[in-house]
Formats: structure tokens, C-alpha cells, sequence
């Protein structure tokens, strides 16, 4: 099984028409992935650790915090950094629910809230771009995690959704291998990481 013997499985969902969203791009795609000898438990115990997400997702997320917790709900705020030909660092805030099916499967949602392009990151020039200085390479992000621990390991799935701005007229060469790779590549970038920490 390609799983098992440590593939990742990427799907793209993205409906090929059918799809009205004038002015701006919908990313849909789902990553399958196992962590052998992973428990739930330390699934869960990883995706709660938002402290920890700048040691175990570098060189994507760059700091990460909590700003609000009740029981299995947060809100969580993270500055993350995308490299496609060109370097765009974004914050973001999201609103993330966890649950348990049973002992050994169990969910997690997350969707964003608030999303900045920043210029000129980590200098005294630093600011957030308003709506109509920003690219649009991020509007919204939705990540839907599925994970059933079997087979002495872990199964985890990841579906995420996206919500880019079109591709401006004259600004492909720049911005189409950004907003059509950067959603394929994170996904992949993600469970990898998420393994990886697993194993750690």
C-alpha cells in the first residue's frame, strides 16, 4: 500500500467549471498520509502545541500563539511565510475546533478569520497592506483534518480550501506559478512536517 510504505496521496478538487467567483480563485485539495507508530493521542497533542508550530512547520510558519482557548476551541494567530519565485509573508487568525470520534479517530477544523499581507517584514518598515495595496495571493483559508489511528500507526487526511484573487492581466508570468503551486505545495509541506514531528 502506498501509505504504508510512506507516500503522501495528493488529490486536486478543484471543480474544473461550475465555479462563478468573479475576480478570484478557488483551491481545493486533499493529502492522505500515514505516520507509523503515531498515536491519536500525539496528533492531537501536536496540533494543540501552536507554541511549538515554528520549530515543527519552518520554514513556513515564522511565530504562532494562542489568543483565545475554551475547552476544544481556539482562536490562534500565526505569521507564515510562502516561497514561490517570489517571498510573501502573511498574518493570519483562525478559529479551530478539535474532536474525537472515539479513542482512535478524531477531527479538526480550521478556518481563517483575518488575513494581512505584510511588507517589509521584520524591519522598522514593517506594515500590513490594506485591501487594495495587497496582492490577494491568500483572501481565505479553511484546513479540514481526519485522522484514525490503525494498522499500528496513524492515518492522517487533509483537505484545504483556498480563496486567491484572480491573476491580473499582464501579471501571470509573476503570480500564476505562485497562486497555482503555493496551495499544492503547503498541503504537501504540512503532512510531511506533521509526520515528521511524529516521528520526533
Amino acid at each position: 500500500m502506498r501509505l504504508r510504505r510512506g507516500e503522501l496521496i495528493v488529490e486536486q478538487l478543484t471543480p474544473s467549471t461550475g465555479v462563478d467567483l468573479p475576480g478570484a480563485m478557488l483551491h481545493h485539495w486533499r493529502g492522505t498520509a500515514f505516520a507509523p507508530g503515531a498515536k491519536a493521542v500525539d496528533f492531537e497533542r501536536l496540533m494543540r502545541d501552536y507554541n511549538s508550530y515554528p520549530r515543527c512547520f519552518s520554514p513556513q510558519v515564522l511565530q504562532a500563539r494562542v489568543l483565545t482557548q475554551h475547552d476544544d476551541r481556539y482562536q490562534a494567530w500565526m505569521r507564515v511565510r510562502q516561497r514561490h519565485i517570489i517571498t510573501v509573508v502573511m498574518d493570519t487568525t483562525y478559529d479551530i475546533a478539535f474532536g474525537r470520534l472515539d479513542a482512535q479517530r478524531g477531527y479538526n477544523i480550521s478556518k481563517s478569520t483575518h488575513i494581512s499581507e505584510i511588507d517589509s517584514p521584520g524591519t522598522s518598515s514593517e506594515r500590513a497592506l490594506n485591501s487594495k495595496q495587497e496582492h490577494g495571493f491568500l483572501w481565505r483559508l479553511n484546513t479540514y483534518w481526519s485522522y484514525e489511528e490503525r494498522d499500528g500507526g496513524l492515518y492522517m487526511q487533509i483537505e484545504s480550501v483556498s480563496l486567491t484573487r484572480s491573476i491580473p492581466t499582464g501579471l501571470g508570468w509573476a503570480i500564476r506559478p505562485f497562486v497555482e503551486s503555493v496551495p499544492r505545495e503547503s498541503l504537501e509541506f504540512t503532512l510531511r512536517a506533521t509526520c515528521n514531528a511524529l516521528r520526533r
